[in-house]
C-alpha cells in the first residue's frame, strides 16, 4: 500500500507525532488501537458507523452538558445563530493590525481572530475568549464567576450576539450555561479556523502563497481539509449496534474514526499525497465527494461548518495581503498529538 505520510510538500516537510505517524503507517483500514478501542478509516464502514445511531451529546465538544445540565436543542440553535451573526458582522469590519499575526502559529492566528470577532464585548465577557484566560482553569473559573455576577455584563452597545445570550439568560443555571457556550463556541471556531489557515499556509509554501488570492484560496482550503484536516479523528462510544458492522468490532469497543487516513486512501484519491488544490476546481459541493469528511457526516456535522471556510479564507487574505512569511524559512515542521491537527511555525508580517 502507498505510504500515507508525505515526505515533503512544495519543499516543506511535515513531521507527525509518533502516534500519528504509527497510524499513517498502518495498511489495514480497520485495526485495534488498544484493548477497548478500534480504529476505522474505511469509507463505507465509517458511513455505516455514523448512520447506526445519532451522535451523543457527550461526543460533541460544544454541546456536552454544561452547568450541571444537558444543552437543549433551543439553546444550541440560538448559539449557532448568534455565532453566525457575529462572524458575518466581524468579517465586514476592518481587521485588526496585521502585526497581531506575527509570532507562533496557530496561536497567533487564534488570538487575532478572537480580537477581530469578539473584542467589542465588555469586560468581563471579553475575558472568556482571551487565550491567556482560556488556557488556565483557575482564570477561566474566575472569569465565569465574574460574568455571572457582573450586572449587565453580557450586552451593550456594539457587543456580540453571543454576549447578548448571556445577558438575556434567566436564572443562575441558564446564565452559567450561556457563559460555557460562549467560551466553547468562540474557542472551537477560532482554534479550528486558525489551525486550518496554518495548515494551508504551510502546504502552499512561499511561492504559491504569493500567487494565490481571492477565489483561488477556496480550493486551497478544501485541499488542506483533505490532506491536513484539523478534525482528524472522531470518537464514538461503543455499543451493540456497532458489533454487527464488522467482525473486528465488539459490543464493548469504542471507535476512533480517522478522516486523516481516509482522505489519503489511494482507492478513492488520485495522487493522494500530492497537494493539488486544482482537484476541487468546479466541484459544486465538496462535501458530497466520496471518502471526504472534513466536517463529519449527516446528522453529526460540525455545527459551525458553514463559517469555517469563509472565515479561514478571509484570514488568509489578510495574512497574504500583509506579506506574512515564515520566520527563518524552515524546511520542516512538527504536528503534535492534539485534538486539532495543526502544523507549528513562526511567522512575521511584512508591515
Amino acid at each position: 500500500m502507498e505510504q500515507l505520510a508525505p515526505a515533503a510538500v512544495h519543499g516543506h516537510g511535515v513531521v507527525f507525532a509518533p502516534r500519528i505517524q504509527d497510524l499513517l503507517a498502518r495498511e489495514d483500514k480497520v485495526f485495534r488501537i488498544d484493548a477497548t478501542t478500534v480504529g476505522v478509516s474505511d469509507f463505507r464502514l465509517l458511513s455505516d458507523i455514523v448512520a447506526a445511531r445519532p451522535v451523543l451529546a457527550s461526543e460533541r465538544s460544544v454541546y456536552k452538558p454544561a452547568a450541571g445540565a444537558d444543552v437543549d436543542h433551543d439553546s444550541a440553535t440560538r448559539t449557532i445563530r448568534a455565532l453566525g451573526q457575529d462572524v458575518m458582522a466581524g468579517v465586514r469590519t476592518p481587521p485588526p493590525p496585521a502585526r497581531g499575526l506575527s509570532g507562533a502559529w496557530p496561536e497567533s492566528a487564534t488570538s487575532y481572530l478572537r480580537t477581530w470577532l469578539f473584542a467589542s464585548d465588555p469586560l468581563p465577557v471579553s475575558l472568556l475568549s482571551k487565550r491567556g484566560v482560556t488556557r488556565s482553569d483557575g482564570l477561566s473559573r474566575l472569569a465565569d464567576r465574574a460574568v455571572t455576577l457582573w450586572p449587565g455584563s453580557g450586552a451593550g452597545s456594539g457587543s456580540t450576539a453571543l454576549a447578548g445570550l448571556i445577558h438575556d439568560a434567566t436564572g443562575d443555571r441558564d446564565r452559567r450555561q450561556a457563559v460555557a457556550l460562549y467560551r466553547r463556541a468562540t474557542a472551537t471556531l477560532c482554534d479550528g479556523v486558525a489551525a486550518l489557515a496554518a495548515n494551508a499556509l504551510w502546504l502552499m509554501g512561499p511561492a504559491r502563497a504569493r500567487e494565490e488570492s481571492g477565489a483561488g484560496l477556496t480550493t486551497v482550503l478544501w485541499e488542506t481539509l483533505r490532506l491536513l484536516p484539523p478534525a482528524w479523528m472522531l470518537f464514538r462510544k461503543g455499543g451493540p449496534g456497532y458489533a454487527g458492522l464488522h467482525p473486528g468490532i465488539r459490543p464493548e469497543d469504542d471507535l476512533a474514526l480517522f478522516p486523516l487516513l481516509m482522505h489519503r486512501d489511494p482507492d478513492h484519491w488520485t495522487d493522494p499525497l500530492e497537494f493539488r488544490p486544482e482537484r476541487w476546481a468546479g466541484v459544486a459541493d465538496p462535501e458530497k465527494t466520496p471518502a471526504f469528511m472534513p466536517f463529519g457526516f449527516d446528522g453529526a456535522r460540525c455545527w459551525a461548518k458553514h463559517l469555517v471556510v469563509p472565515l479561514a479564507e478571509r484570514l488568509l487574505d489578510v495574512a497574504l495581503e500583509h506579506r506574512l512569511a515564515l520566520r527563518g524559512s524552515p524546511r520542516e515542521t512538527h504536528v503534535p498529538l492534539r485534538s486539532l491537527l495543526s502544523v507549528r511555525f513562526e511567522a512575521d508580517t511584512g508591515v
